[in-house]
């Protein structure tokens, strides 16, 4: 554990690459994270109630089902209403940004993304929530 986290907080990271969910895992657990890896919205939402994580890192483009409708089901649960989303996508554009955050995400992250800005600003998402 070499930055970590005064307490061990829960990341869902949600991504449909599995070489970018091995990458994104190793980077968060060395920053102290527990990771919970899913590669579409039927295994976020399932982990998410099961779980209960502080944070979900989600792609926005998901196999079975959009981002924005994985964020909806997470803020619509009284269990996971509170947990801090943050949208990760390679969509840069204002309309997409604007419905992410108007459906409950903290933050927008356009691919691809600064790792290092990244760790340091996880706290404040989860904060936020």
């Amino acid at each position: 554990m070499s930055g970590g986290t005064p307490l061990a907080k829960t990341v869902l990271l949600v991504e449909d690459s599995d070489a970018i969910r091995d990458a994104f895992t190793i980077l968060l657990e060395d920053a102290g994270y527990t990771v919970l890896g899913a590669g579409t919205g039927e295994d976020a939402l399932r982990l998410a109630a099961a779980h209960v994580p502080d944070l979900v890192l989600l792609d926005m483009g998901l196999p079975d089902m959009t981002g924005l409708e994985v964020v909806r089901q997470i803020k619509a649960a009284p269990a996971t209403a509170g947990v801090a989303v943050v949208a990760v996508t390679g969509r840069d554009e204002d309309a997409d940004r604007r419905a992410c955050l108007a459906a409950g995400c903290a933050a927008y992250i356009v691919k691809p993304v600064n790792t290092q800005k990244l760790v340091r600003d996880l706290p404040g998402f989860m904060a936020a929530a």
